[in-house]
C-alpha cells in the first residue's frame, strides 16, 4: 500500500523542511515562524492540488535576497501584498499555458541544478553543523572552509555541537548497511535525528536547539497602508520577478524531479497554477512566497514516496508541532537538522552521471559543470539561466556542422566542363579543361550557417583559379541566408578572376 512508503517518506520531508523554513525565513529578514507558515501552506494547500505528484512547496530560496531588500524596503506588513500579486500572476500564467514553455530543459543542466544546489547546501550546512553562521555567498563559504576545518580539528567551533552533527552524518551514511528490515522500516534522516535528541537530552548537552513560538502571532493580512508597495514601478518590478523566479524554479525543480522517478510526469499548467494558489493564499496570510524546492523534494523521492500523500503529510506535521507542540521541536539540536542537510545536499552532486559524461560527452560535462559553478557563485535563477545559455550555444554549435569535400575528377567529367561552352573549355572540344587540368568538385553537407562561414569561405577561395569547379551543395539540410550571400558573393568573383567554368547545382536562391 502506498502509504506504508509515504508515511515515514513524510517524516524525512518534516525533518528536511524544519530547518529550510526557518533558515529562509531568518535570512530573508522575516520571523522564522512566517517561513513555517509558507510550508505549511505548500505542503496542505499545494500539495493536494494537481501538478506534481512528488514535489514538494516551501519558502523559496531563490528570492531570499530579493524579499530581504522588499522588507527593507516597505515593511514586513507590505510583503503579504506583494506576494499575493505574484500567486494571481501565476495564476495568470497557469490559464495561458505558459508552463510548458519550461519543459525545454537540457538534461546537463537539470543535472547541473542539482550539483549546484547540492554543493551549495552542503558547504552552507556544514558551519551550522559546527554552531557558526555561514557567510552570505557561495565563494566565501568555500574560502572560509579550511578554518573552519582547522577550527573544529582543534575544538575552536563547539565540541559538543561538532561531535554531535558529526555522530549524526555517520548514522546516515552507515545506516543502509543495517539489515534491510530495519533500514526499510526506519527511514535515516528519523533514526540519526532522533537518536541525536536522545542523547542532547540524556547529557544535556550545550548545543543550539530548534525554536519556534506560535504561530497565530506573525499572521498578518494585508492592509491598506500596504497598497504603496504597488503603487511604484520598483514595487510592480518586485512582483513581476517574483512571479518570474518562483515559476522558473518551480518548473526547473518539476523537471529534476521528473528524472528522479518513475511515477506520473508533472503537468506543467496545472503546476503553475497549484503555485498560484499556494502563493495567494501565503500573501493572504502575510508569509513567504514560495517555490517547489528541490532539496525537499529529492528527499520526498529518496524516502521512497509513491504519492502527493506525503507532501501533504509533511505540511500536516508542520502545522502540528509548530502550532501545538513547539517543546517537541525544541528536543532537536540543529546541528543534527544541518548533518541531515549536508547529507542530502550530498545525494544531491551526480557523480556517476558526471563521471560517464566526462568520459563520453565532454561538452555535456562542460554545460553540467558550469551550471553548478555558477549557481554556487550566484544564484539559483542566474545560475541555470547560465546553463540554458550555454546549452543553447552548444547546440546551435554541434547542429551547424558542416562537411567540405573537394575531389579530383577525371578529364572529360563533372558538369562544369559539360555545361561550359567551347569559349569556356579554351577550344578542346570533349577535354572539359584548360590545358588538360582536372575539374575539380566541392560537395557541401550538412548544416551551412553563418557559425560555419569562415571554415566555408576558406576552403573555397583556396581553389585554384585555372581549373574548372563544380559546386555541387544538394546535399545541404539547410542554408541560411549568411551563407547564401556568401556562395553567391564567391561564385560571382570567381568567374570574374577565372577563364575556366564554374557550375553551381543546384542553382543558389536570388539573394534579397
Amino acid at each position: 500500500m502506498p502509504w506504508r512508503f509515504d508515511l515515514p517518506a513524510s517524516l524525512v520531508v518534516f525533518l528536511v523542511a524544519v530547518p529550510l523554513c526557518v533558515g529562509v525565513a531568518v535570512a530573508s529578514g522575516v520571523p522564522a515562524e512566517l517561513g513555517l507558515v509558507t510550508g505549511i501552506v505548500g505542503g496542505l494547500v499545494v500539495g493536494s492540488l494537481p501538478g506534481s505528484s512528488l514535489q514538494v512547496s516551501g519558502p523559496a530560496a531563490g528570492l531570499t535576497v530579493l524579499v530581504y531588500e522588499a522588507v527593507q524596503e516597505y515593511g514586513v506588513g507590505a510583503l503579504g501584498l506583494l506576494v499575493l500579486a505574484t500567486g494571481l500572476l501565476q495564476l495568470v500564467m497557469g490559464a495561458l499555458h505558459l508552463g510548458r514553455w519550461f519543459r525545454a530543459m537540457s538534461a546537463s543542466v537539470v543535472h547541473g541544478m542539482l550539483a549546484g544546489i547540492g554543493l551549495t547546501l552542503l558547504f552552507g550546512q556544514l558551519y551550522a553543523l559546527a554552531d557558526r553562521k555561514a557567510p552570505s555567498t557561495g565563494p566565501e563559504k568555500i574560502a572560509g572552509l579550511p578554518a573552519l576545518l582547522r577550527d573544529a580539528l582543534t575544538g575552536a567551533a563547539a565540541p559538543s555541537a561538532v561531535a554531535l552533527g558529526a555522530g549524526t552524518l555517520l548514522v546516515l551514511v552507515f545506516w543502509t548497511y543495517l539489515p534491510a528490515g530495519v533500514a526499510r522500516a526506519v527511514p535515516a534522516p528519523l533514526a540519526a535525528v532522533g537518536l541525536a535528541a536522545a542523547v542532547t537530552a540524556a547529557a544535556d548537552l550545550p548545543v543550539a536547539r530548534v525554536r519556534v513560538a506560535g504561530l497565530l502571532g506573525v499572521v498578518q493580512m494585508p492592509d491598506r497602508d500596504a497598497l504603496g508597495a504597488l503603487a511604484s514601478t520598483a514595487g510592480l518590478g518586485t512582483v513581476v520577478a517574483f512571479t518570474l523566479i518562483a515559476s522558473a524554479e518551480t518548473l526547473f525543480s518539476a523537471a529534476a524531479v521528473d528524472r528522479m522517478h518513475h511515477g506520473p510526469r508533472t503537468d506543467y499548467d496545472r503546476e503553475l497554477t497549484a503555485q498560484g494558489v499556494g502563493n495567494a493564499l501565503c500573501g493572504l496570510l502575510g508569509a513567504l512566497p514560495m517555490t517547489a524546492v528541490i532539496v525537499r523534494s529529492a528527499a520526498n523521492v529518496q524516502a521512497g514516496a509513491r504519492t502527493k500523500a506525503s507532501r501533504v503529510l509533511h505540511g500536516f506535521w508542520l502545522l502540528l508541532f509548530t502550532a501545538l507542540l513547539p517543546g517537541v521541536l525544541g528536543l532537536v539540536p540543529l546541528t543534527a537538522l544541518a548533518a541531515v542537510l549536508v547529507h542530502a545536499g550530498a545525494k544531491l552532486v551526480p557523480v556517476r552521471r558526471i563521471a560517464g559524461l566526462c568520459r563520453e560527452h565532454r561538452g555535456e560535462a562542460v554545460v553540467l559543470a558550469v551550471t553548478a559553478v555558477a549557481i554556487i557563485t550566484t544564484n539559483l535563477f542566474e545560475g541555470v539561466l547560465t546553463g540554458i545559455g550555454l546549452a543553447v550555444v552548444k547546440s546551435a554549435w554541434q547542429t551547424s556542422h558542416l562537411q567540405i569535400g573537394v575531389e579530383e575528377l577525371p578529364a572529360g567529367e563533372g558538369g562544369a566542363s559539360v555545361r561550359g561552352g567551347p569559349e569556356d573549355r579554351g577550344g578542346q572540344e570533349g577535354q572539359g579543361d584548360q590545358g588538360g587540368a582536372r575539374p575539380l568538385r566541392v560537395r557541401l553537407s550538412g548544416n551551412a550557417t553563418f557559425l560555419r562561414l569562415p571554415r566555408l569561405l576558406d576552403a573555397l577561395e583556396r581553389l585554384p583559379g585555372d581549373r574548372p569547379v563544380e559546386l555541387d551543395w544538394s546535399g545541404l539540410r539547410h542554408l541560411d541566408h549568411a551563407c547564401t550571400v556568401a556562395l553567391s558573393t564567391w561564385a560571382a568573383q570567381h568567374r570574374a578572376r577565372s577563364s575556366a567554368p564554374l557550375a553551381v547545382e543546384p542553382p543558389l536562391p536570388t539573394v534579397v
